[in-house]
């Protein structure tokens, strides 16, 4: 029976081709979302891929949903971390609520989702956990200090983690994109990408949702089990660590 991979903003953007690229690796996918429900009702019909609405800020929606999941699909073998959202604006500027929506959807989701997968790998003595974190959470971005904050959390959550389970046959580890052609960067004005994004990348384009995608699905294998605890980057070499 195929493995279950479950994939947290899973209908859109870079989780829609994370969602994509598992499924034809072989893995039976479910994916979750927020709150876009015509585009999730798009993604399933065009994919065939299960699609489950909460909100993974919530620990007891992550707890209700990934129930329904494993109920109707069977036990997560994978769990890509991968909802988050943005709310950019300088920190002197900075309310409690923008950055508490984005520590608690881009960091405390990564909790809520795996705590309830957890036990499970480990009593099967197998899992794969992949947090998708980004390239601001390793340098930092100017009016970003909430989502640079929540994504560098994602990356010692991952090691931390990795760490406690390497002797389970569960890995755990994060993968940071730099600026990838989806529909928050196409939001940026075209002069801005132009003119002060791409000519800092060295490979000078923008990275396709499913270069990120490919990434996932090597570290999900079964071969990939003496990685863990690590960090990939996939930024186009616009930062080296």
């Amino acid at each position: 029976m195929a493995r279950v991979a479950l994939v947290t903003g899973g209908t859109r953007g870079i989780g829609a081709a994370i969602s994509k690229a598992l499924k034809a690796a072989g893995y039976t996918v479910a994916a979750s979302y927020a709150g876009n429900d015509e585009a999730a009702a798009k993604f399933k019909a065009e994919t065939g891929i299960q699609v489950y609405k909460w909100d993974v800020s919530s620990f007891d929606a992550c707890a209700a949903g990934v129930k329904k999941v494993e109920d109707e699909l069977g036990p997560v073998d994978v769990l890509v971390n991968n909802a988050g959202i943005t709310r950019d604006v300088p920190f002197h500027r900075m309310s409690v609520e923008q950055w508490t929506a984005v520590i608690n959807t881009n960091l405390g989701s990564v909790f809520n989702m795996t705590r309830q997968v957890i036990e499970g790998m480990r009593a099967r003595k197998f899992g794969r956990i992949i947090n998708i974190s980004s390239i601001n959470g390793q340098k930092g971005q100017f009016g970003q200090v909430n989502y640079s904050a929540a994504k560098a959390g994602d990356i010692g959550f991952t090691k931390a983690l990795a760490l406690e389970n390497a002797k389970g046959g569960i890995t755990v580890n994060a993968i940071c994109p730099g600026y990838i052609n989806t529909e928050m960067v196409q939001a940026v004005p075209k002069d801005v990408l132009e003119k002060a994004v791409i000519p800092q990348i060295p490979v000078s384009r923008l990275g396709e949702p499913e270069e990120i995608a490919r990434g996932v699905v090597f570290l999900a294998a079964e071969e990939s089990g003496f990685i863990t605890g690590s960090t990939l980057s996939i930024n186009g070499g616009q930062y080296l660590q």
